[in-house]
């Protein structure tokens, strides 16, 4: 695998740094979810922003996401990750932890943009953060989710994290109808893709909805893993 040193001069946005001194700490385990939506004119892609009090890229338009919850790793699901997507998360980390980055993202898209990517399923009680989820009557579709990118913020943060980019047509939503948020995002918006990067956003995102734009035309592009350092990303393939 190939990696690439690209020299940057931005800044890290929209978070803490670390204490002068203080060690690096370890990046946190998250996933991301990209809903594309086809019945307009033109594709449009869901995002939303982050409420100003956030420590973490606040007053920004992001992706639906957030960090694993141990939780991931035991829900149940109406489908499994398709072989091919299955195998590229096992190319990197171990297949339990893949899975449950898959069911992270299709949580945190419920908690934060109250939308189900999922099938219907039995009403059945469980504790925790899939308690309303699955109160809903819903089990989540792990197969339509494919892999856009990952990305690691840089060390010099406080909080920092190694996400994984999904992305999913809206149309394996249940439905467009939106159920009540847990209000993490400001707001929630459809927007086409050109509308979406005159957004306020954070550099990473801007690159991912690049990537996501090159993807509609050519699903087999090599996928982006970005490293972010203090003056150079390194940037390599998954």
């Amino acid at each position: 695998m190939t990696t690439t040193v690209v020299p940057t001069n931005r800044a890290p946005e929209g978070g803490r740094m670390r204490p002068p001194g203080a060690r690096a700490v370890k990046p946190r385990n998250a996933a991301t979810l990209i809903i594309v939506r086809r019945d307009r004119q033109k594709p449009q892609v869901l995002m939303g922003k982050r409420h100003s009090g956030h420590d973490f890229m606040p007053n920004l338009w992001v992706f639906p996401g957030g960090r694993i919850d141990r939780s991931d790793f035991r829900a149940p699901f109406a489908t499994d990750l398709r072989p091919d997507v299955a195998a590229r998360f096992e190319a990197h980390i171990p297949m339990n932890r893949g899975r449950a980055l898959a069911l992270t993202a299709i949580r945190e898209t419920f908690e934060e943009a109250g939308l189900l990517l999922a099938k219907q399923a039995p009403v059945r009680p469980l504790a925790g953060p899939w308690r309303e989820f699955a109160a809903e009557g819903a089990a989540p579709d792990l197969e339509a989710l494919e892999i856009v990118a990952r990305a690691v913020t840089p060390p010099m943060l406080a909080k920092r994290f190694d996400t994984w980019f999904l992305m999913a047509d809206a149309e394996r939503l249940i439905s467009l109808e939106r159920k009540p948020d847990c209000g993490e995002l400001e707001e929630i918006a459809w927007v086409d893709f050109d509308e979406a990067i005159a957004l306020p956003l954070p550099s990473v995102t801007r690159m991912v909805i690049e990537e996501a734009i090159h993807r509609l035309d050519d699903p087999d592009r090599p996928r982006p893993f970005m490293r972010f350092g203090a003056g150079a990303t390194r940037l390599s393939h998954l």
